[in-house]
């Protein structure tokens, strides 16, 4: 049993020192929203918040319904 238990915490650790590696050598991380993917940007995809902040601006050729008494 403990055996076992040593050969699982030596693969995790061998997983955690490769991917220790890994970050510190390789390239960045990717970059997951999705204002900073490129592709989905082309397509007309932006982040919900994005969206939500520019429809709410003021639109100042919009038609007034009503007149203030």
């Amino acid at each position: 049993m403990f055996q076992l238990f040593l050969i699982i915490l030596a693969i995790v650790a061998a997983a955690l020192l490769l991917l220790a590696i890994k970050v510190l050598v390789g390239k960045k991380f990717v970059h997951t929203h999705i204002d900073g993917n490129r592709h989905l940007n082309k397509r007309g995809i932006h982040c919900v918040q994005s969206m939500d902040r520019k429809m709410r601006k003021e639109n100042p050729n919009r038609v007034k319904e009503r007149e203030g008494k």
